[in-house]
């Protein structure tokens, strides 16, 4: 039985002692596991040879569908070669001018050669669509993803070189943090990433251009699509409140509650406050291990940069989909 008033003592010693504690011991630790950068090069190599390898099997399993009564265009190319130019044009970071003449280029080889029309349509392609969901399932088989410790976390992109993400949410904190929708609409998407610890892949994603909550609420959509049990999950201040804990319901939660927060909600929720209470550096160092999600996503904007360079919602949506699978292959 938990009291108000030891929730609130709580989490004034959180913020006075016990996080600066914490974070002083950790900054320690991170020094004595500091990356070896003779090396990291040359594994980031091995990585990628490795996803290219498996890449092709997986690619022509997951092509394996037939799509009946198909309106429009026909398409010259088959399912695994339109998955197949989206993903490396995605890893390459090339727009679609260039990418088609690259395919101009190569089509002695590989038999291929189109407009850069065609490339932008690949982004709503149904057949890539479905591919592109196979492929996901096949990954996370592979690595027997089934009952998972997670991490999750949301992070936006910038849908014009103009405006950098980071920095223009920190003149927004800097100003008050005004709230300008619109604003936001035009220049970024929001994208929410939920993380099995064990393997670091991505088991689900969701995107909005409207805010963090609708990218969580699609992630989550996506997750109820997937054979897979949360044991725990780790999330930001962001969603420290009841209703994200109870969507949660039997699996262990580690968030930091709000300074305002009370022990009045449901059982799930008093669960959680009362952990933190009662066992407060062991609950920070399993929450803290939401450090993997934020890794991750700074991973993945080194890789593929900080700007999508579609416009449409569904077209924005394949292109973050394209980072997940790659984020897994690379983790294979």
């Amino acid at each position: 039985m938990i009291t108000n008033k030891q929730l609130s003592d709580k989490l004034k010693e959180f913020e006075k002692v016990i996080q600066k504690k914490y974070s002083r011991k950790s900054k320690r630790e991170r020094k004595k596991n500091k990356r070896n950068w003779k090396t990291y090069e040359e594994q980031y190599m091995l990585h990628i040879k490795e996803a290219m390898r498996e890449l092709e099997p997986l690619l022509k399993e997951a092509s394996n569908i037939r799509i009946i009564n198909k309106r429009g265009k026909k398409f010259q190319l088959t399912p695994k070669q339109k998955t197949t130019i989206l993903l490396i044009k995605h890893l390459m970071r090339k727009t679609n001018r260039p990418m088609a003449g690259m395919l101009c280029l190569f089509s002695l080889l590989s038999g291929i050669n189109v407009g850069y029309k065609t490339i932008e349509r690949l982004y709503s392609d149904d057949e890539v669509e479905i591919v592109m969901h196979n492929l996901h399932i096949l990954l996370l088989n592979k690595k027997n993803v089934r009952k998972i410790d997670s991490t999750g976390d949301a992070t936006g992109y910038s849908l014009t070189i103009r405006k950098h993400y980071a920095t223009e949410m920190q003149k927004l904190k800097e100003k008050g943090k005004k709230n300008d929708g619109r604003k936001k609409k035009k220049h970024f998407v929001f994208s929410f990433m939920l993380m099995d610890l064990k393997t670091k892949m991505y088991v689900c994603y969701g995107t909005s251009f409207k805010s963090e909550k609708e990218a969580f609420d699609r992630a989550m959509q996506m997750l109820k699509k997937l054979d897979i049990e949360i044991q725990s999950v780790r999330l930001d201040k962001y969603y420290s409140c009841r209703s994200y804990v109870d969507k949660f319901s039997g699996s262990k939660v580690y968030i930091i509650p709000k300074i305002n927060a009370t022990i009045r909600g449901s059982p799930n929720w008093k669960k959680v406050l009362k952990e933190f209470i009662d066992d407060t550096m062991n609950f920070l160092k399993e929450y803290y291990q939401r450090e993997n999600s934020e890794s991750g996503i700074a991973r993945d904007k080194k890789m593929f940069g900080w700007k999508v360079g579609q416009k449409r919602e569904d077209r924005v949506d394949k292109a973050m989909f394209a980072t997940t699978i790659w984020h897994n292959l690379l983790l294979l």
